[in-house]
């Protein structure tokens, strides 16, 4: 299959002009205005709406192909953000009023004489979250979304029960504090400068600060206490989304990316396909999913690693194409699409399949070494067939020196060479032989490993990697585990220190050719440091504490202890 479809512009939908007006004020039902900059043709007519909320400070521009495209476009400050009024309440509580808002903004924004009352939404992260809060409550004009990269529930966001501090703290220091620090007249960096701020100085600082349950006392009160309150409940989830399908009329496009934290968005896509409460919203709702990250959709290059040219994708064209069949009722192609478009790395090709994960196989390889595994060179390996009877492999944990995470300054995840990290000597690896024929996977590896540990609670990390012949070993995806939460994310069980435990980890989406002469690779660690935090192997509270304790770790592969990788097998080309 070629690259995915491109919009289909029409000359008639050219305006000659684009009217901007700025900081229009919109009356929400409770009295409080919210402000929004709007951009529309310079034409006679009423075109289609297209509204984003969003709580990062609205553009001046940028919308200009939209607005060429024949739409309306209205991008709004949220309430108690920038230019709006009221108070700021973040996602972590379940009645932000952010729904209502939402659901007002759609309506003012359909009787607008330059609207013709067909109105579609769009929109990342956050900007997602917001569509999904506003859907559930049906909007009678809202006709589409476009709401992409936002997980089904606010737990996704730290898996396994693993605090996320790198982007957390970015999130909260840079992102979220200086507008509300600025509106309540504290001194606050804005934009460039909070951003080179964070870079040149307090990256370094709040990084590495302990412990995390201290971090709201350094926060603004406006934002500081839902944080408490979150830390001291990471498990609570708030969003319900899950539930919010069923209440949702409209269809989706959504965007992900193999390398995107946020990458469980692709829950929403089997959750609206089952539960949705219009035919048109179960059948309609389509998912992309390429070699992206969370802030690089459609790019084809992310630091030293170029997947092709076919990975690079008109993501504001295909969302053009998306509303030009929604609110214009162009008949573009766009129902025929698959529900699932996906991009296989090693193929530079895109594949279609009718939801997420495919239909796949299994391929089992079984670990094995002599108990060198520490050693990328030593004789850990992948096999399939059966489980031998080796001696188990082992490595020190130290918190105080945790595996460094590979990504860049902006800490959003990004494929990465793991050919840096070789040096050290907390890593198993375990490796196929050079594969004497190709193997595609698509969906999620999982690996069920038996380990023991001196700690009453610790983390394991599995890693799948493609080792290139003349480099680099490519990162593909990842998985974690927090021993106490080895059972159930809800239920804390500690461990008996020695004792040999069974452990699941179910790793992230992926697709992936590995062709001839290529390794598999899989490495096993305890840390990936700051993009988790650091288990401090106490069995304490992680968030609460600063004492740390080294961890000895041991990997068991035998036929009692038959520590597996298992890969989902897709049929090719």
């Amino acid at each position: 299959m070629g690259k995915p479809y491109l919009a289909r512009r029409r000359p008639a939908d050219v305006p000659s002009e684009i009217i901007e007006e700025k900081d229009v004020p919109i009356p929400m039902r409770d009295g409080v205005f919210l402000r929004a900059n709007v951009f529309r043709p310079d034409s006679a007519g009423r075109f289609p709406g297209i509204l984003l909320r969003t709580p990062y400070g609205k553009k001046e521009g940028g919308y200009e192909r939209y607005v060429e495209a024949g739409y309306v476009v209205v991008v709004q400050d949220t309430r108690g953000r920038y230019a709006s009024d009221g108070v700021f309440v973040p996602f972590y509580v379940e009645h932000t009023g952010d729904a209502e808002d939402g659901y007002d903004t759609v309506e003012w924004l359909a009787v607008q004489p330059y609207c013709n009352g067909r109105v579609g939404t769009m929109g990342a992260s956050y900007c997602s979250w917001m569509q999904w809060a506003l859907a559930k409550l049906r909007p009678p004009h809202l006709r589409a979304m476009c709401a992409y990269t936002i997980p089904v529930e606010l737990d996704q966001l730290d898996r396994s029960g693993i605090f996320r501090p790198a982007r957390r703290i970015h999130w909260w220091m840079h992102s979220m504090a200086p507008d509300i620090r600025r509106r309540t007249g504290e001194p606050a960096e804005r934009g460039e400068e909070a951003l080179r701020v964070w870079n040149q100085i307090e990256a370094s600082r709040w990084l590495r600060f302990l412990p995390w349950l201290d971090i709201p006392l350094y926060l603004p009160k406006g934002l500081s206490k839902y944080v408490e309150d979150w830390l001291l409940h990471p498990g609570r989830k708030p969003w319900r989304f899950a539930e919010a399908h069923s209440q949702i009329e409209v269809p989706n496009l959504d965007f992900a990316g193999w390398y995107d934290h946020c990458w469980a968005t692709i829950g929403h896509l089997s959750g609206m396909q089952a539960n949705a409460r219009t035919s048109l919203a179960r059948t309609q709702t389509k998912l992309m999913i390429g070699p992206w990250n969370h802030v690089g959709p459609g790019l084809r290059r992310f630091g030293e690693i170029d997947f092709g040219p076919e990975a690079e994708v008109d993501i504001h064209g295909l969302i053009i194409r998306w509303f030009d069949h929604w609110l214009k009722g162009l008949d573009n192609g766009v129902e025929a699409d698959p529900a699932v478009r996906y991009f296989v790395m090693g193929s530079g090709k895109w594949k279609s399949c009718s939801t997420w994960p495919p239909e796949a196989s299994r391929m089992t390889y079984f670990l094995r070494s002599k108990g060198d595994a520490l050693d990328v060179r030593g004789s850990g390996r992948l096999e399939a067939g059966e489980p031998g009877d080796d001696p188990p492999d082992a490595y020190t944990y130290d918190p105080r020196d945790p595996v460094p995470t590979l990504w860049d300054r902006s800490l959003f995840t990004v494929p990465s060479d793991r050919r840096l990290l070789e040096h050290r000597s907390d890593i198993l690896y375990f490796r196929t032989e050079p594969l004497a024929q190709e193997i595609e996977i698509a969906g999620h590896p999982e690996l069920v490993m038996y380990a023991s540990s001196s700690a009453r609670d610790t983390d394991f990390f599995s890693r799948l990697v493609d080792e290139i012949p003349a480099g680099p070993a490519l990162d593909i995806c990842q998985g974690a585990i927090r021993a106490r939460h080895r059972n159930s994310p809800d239920r804390k069980e500690l461990l008996e220190p020695g004792r040999i435990v069974e452990y699941r980890i179910v790793m992230g989406p992926t697709a992936c050719r590995f062709p001839m002469d290529h390794r598999i690779r899989l490495e096993i660690t305890s840390s990936d440091f700051p993009n988790y935090d650091r288990n401090h192997n106490t069995g304490g509270n992680d968030l609460a504490e600063t004492k740390m304790e080294t961890a000895e770790q041991q990997i068991h592969h035998s036929s009692t202890y038959p520590s597996r990788l298992v890969l989902p097998v897709s049929p090719y080309p």
